[in-house]
């Protein structure tokens, strides 16, 4: 998100446009049946209050990534309306897992401390967010791609992928219960300056995929955090990043919802 603030052009180009060339492509190939275009749960217009959002909610956004995610609800939003109904949004929680090495995220920005020895530095460590693995929204996804296809009428829509109100943990947290899994005399510490603005509190409201689409997560917070040090663990030894995320696709769909 603070990319965002340094490229704000880049942003929205890649965000707005790239949803528009997208699904003008899309539009163009009639094969496609559906279209799930998964945003973010950033897309909301940030009221700084601490209740879970819901679908019904305003989008919209403060700085420009956010901003640019609401554009892209409204353009999807458009297309359904404009040309076929078959294009569905989704928007996830924060999402942790083995594979992830983006900048500025939690998880990676943890990993990459405690493999080299040093603290983690953590700049809002009372920031709640709505984690949860990434097997859980993926799954979410398609299930509703197997709905709208089936009946784009009832199920092209916005649609929330988010854990249980338990699950969303405040930042210090996950960077201690991380620290406690991995070992290795790790720490985190916090780092001060002016960086740009982040919200709070952030939850999603799950309810209507849960309800509708009889989707329901599987792992609670804790076993994902497990299965994520599991699986960083074992690729800084060697093993196969493929091979690590399949065996945990196949236990994923073995496990029974939590």
């Amino acid at each position: 998100m603070r990319r965002s603030y340094r490229e704000p052009v880049e942003t929205f180009a890649t965000n707005v446009m790239g949803t528009v060339h997208v699904l003008e492509a899309i539009r163009a190939t009639p094969s496609v049946r559906c279209t799930v275009v998964v945003t973010s749960d950033k897309c909301y217009e940030d009221r700084e209050w601490p209740w879970p959002y819901r679908e019904i909610d305003a989008v919209g956004g403060r700085e420009p990534y956010s901003a640019s995610k609401g554009c892209a609800e409204l353009v999807a939003s458009s297309y359904r309306r404009s040309f076929y109904p078959a294009i569905a949004t989704a928007r996830a929680g924060n999402v942790i897992g083995g594979g992830d090495w983006a900048e500025d995220r939690l998880l990676p920005d943890c990993i990459r401390a405690l493999t080299a020895g040093a603290s983690i530095a953590i700049r809002n460590p009372h920031a709640v967010r709505p984690w949860q693995h990434v097997l859980e929204p993926l799954c979410g996804y398609l299930l509703l791609a197997e709905r709208l296809a089936e009946n784009p009428a009832r199920f092209g829509d916005a649609w929330n992928f988010g854990p249980p109100d338990e699950d969303a943990r405040p930042v210090g947290w996950i960077a201690s219960n991380l620290i406690e899994r991995w070992g290795d005399h790790a720490s985190w510490e916090i780092v001060s300056g002016d960086g740009p603005h982040e919200t709070e509190t952030l939850k999603v409201d799950a309810s209507k995929a849960r309800m509708r689409l009889g989707w329901t997560p599987r792992l609670p917070l804790e076993e994902a955090l497990r299965w994520t040090v599991d699986w960083y663990r074992r690729q800084a030894k060697g093993e196969p990043a493929l091979a690590l995320t399949g065996a945990q696709i196949v236990k994923y769909c073995g496990c029974a919802p939590a």
